[in-house]
């Protein structure tokens, strides 16, 4: 009885198993006339291990989908003539679905066979067919881009970046990307893919993308900068709140592009952020030497930096130096003004301190020479903002610093009545 039904199960298999190698050849037969049916006709052989196997059982599912999207586009081809358009849905849906199966029917194709032998069949035709449709995935690309399919617009980008790089084009005499596009089409489509991916908010991808077009190298074109990927790895990286990613990001961008106020900015709040005011302050002299033209950003930001430190000492000469690149400077300007004044609040604290009235009117007197000393630098500041229309509420605190410096000098004997009246009648005192 055992072995009636052990036998019946073989028979069975048998069966089932010639019934899927007549469901590839039924789907073959059927895609001449009825798409679904041979779609529904090639999916089960797709999973069962006798014809899963088969590179030409992917073969055929390729080339239903590679039917679609040849029939769609021959239909737009005529277009002008009959007057009839083209499914594009149904084109891209084609489009799209052949890769993966051609792709899978090659690799197949590959394997050798028991005597070590490779004879891959199926190669030549689907080398043919995935050629004539690549440039197709850029189209695809764009359309979906134009929906706002994002994730898809990246799928059929990466598609059209990723194909050159099979080894039936790898092995091939005649290459898929021509050598003479002086466009850098190619380079281009990976940065959209790229760009795809971030507006889909797939930031694993994207990250991976990015990763890849660095890595890649870079082409001059049209469509970005080379450090353009640069900028969108730090950001996706800080998306994800990978921070020692992020730092080495824009490290890496600040090296190659100096004159890059993304990196520089970025990095140096980074560093700052994280209490690393000596790292700071050792990156902000290489990039001032890197990048002489933002003299007067990055030497006030050094020279805040003493400053909150309390380094009167290092600040002066350094906003000093930034004047020096710029004398126009808005924030060295600010800057140093605002040091003299707190060197001199801190000079007037001592003098009330003290009961000894000699060195008390010393302290007075060199208070008074701080807040002098600051005077000029905190009026060209509030006049070059009065200058370019600058916001009001900018304006204001401006003035708020000289009105402090008129007080005080006052209140040392020396008469400035008169501009203080002036910037209280301003700030509408």
């Amino acid at each position: 009885m055992k072995r009636i039904l052990f036998v019946t199960s073989l028979c069975l298999l048998a069966s089932f198993s010639f019934a899927q190698k007549k469901a590839v050849k039924d789907a073959k037969s059927a895609m001449k006339n009825n798409i679904q049916e041979a779609r529904d006709l090639i999916k089960p052989a797709l999973d069962n291990p006798e014809t899963a196997t088969d590179p030409e059982t992917w073969k055929i599912a390729g080339d239903i989908e590679y039917k679609v999207f040849d029939d769609q586009r021959t239909i737009e081809s005529l277009k002008d003539a009959t007057g009839k358009g083209s499914d594009e849905a149904a084109m891209y849906t084609g489009l799209y679905n052949m890769y993966a199966p051609y792709v899978k029917a090659d690799e197949l194709g590959q394997l050798p066979d028991s005597k070590g032998k490779v004879k891959n069949k199926v190669r030549d035709d689907i080398q043919k067919n995935l050629r004539s449709a690549h440039g197709y995935y850029i189209n695809g690309g764009i359309y979906y881009n134009d929906k706002q399919d994002f994730k898809k617009a990246a799928d059929f980008f990466e598609i059209y970046w990723e194909m050159p790089n099979l080894d039936m084009f790898k092995d091939s005499k005649l290459p898929l990307i021509n050598p003479l596009d002086t466009a850098n089409t190619y380079h281009v489509i990976k940065y959209y893919a790229s760009i795809s991916a971030v507006q889909a908010q797939e930031h694993d991808r994207a990250i991976r993308l990015l990763n890849k077009i660095i890595d890649e190298g870079y082409a001059p074109n049209s469509a970005y900068k080379e450090s353009d990927p640069y900028e969108l790895l730090a950001a996706e990286y800080k998306t994800k709140n990978d921070s020692v990613s992020f730092s080495n990001v824009l490290a890496k961008g600040a090296q190659l592009f100096p004159d890059n106020v993304f990196f520089t900015s970025n990095l140096i709040n980074e560093y700052i952020k994280g209490g690393r005011i000596q790292d700071a302050l050792t990156y902000l002299d290489q990039a001032i030497a890197n990048d002489p033209n933002n003299t007067c950003d990055l030497m006030t930001v050094k020279a805040s930096l003493y400053a909150e430190q309390k380094d009167y000492t290092n600040a002066e000469p350094t906003y000093l130096a930034a004047l020096n690149a710029d004398e126009n400077c808005e924030k060295a300007l600010e800057g140093v003004g605002v040091l003299y004044v707190l060197q001199a609040q801190d000079m007037k604290e001592v003098a009330g301190q003290t009961t000894n009235r000699k060195e008390q009117a010393e302290l007075d007197e060199k208070t008074s020479a701080l807040y002098l000393k600051a005077l000029p630098y905190l009026e060209k500041y509030t006049d070059l903002l009065r200058a370019r229309n600058a916001d009001q509420a900018d304006i204001r605190l401006a003035l708020t610093k000289l009105q402090n410096v008129y007080y005080n000098l006052s209140l040392l004997k020396i008469d400035k009545s008169k501009e203080l009246e002036a910037i209280d009648k301003e700030l509408g005192l």
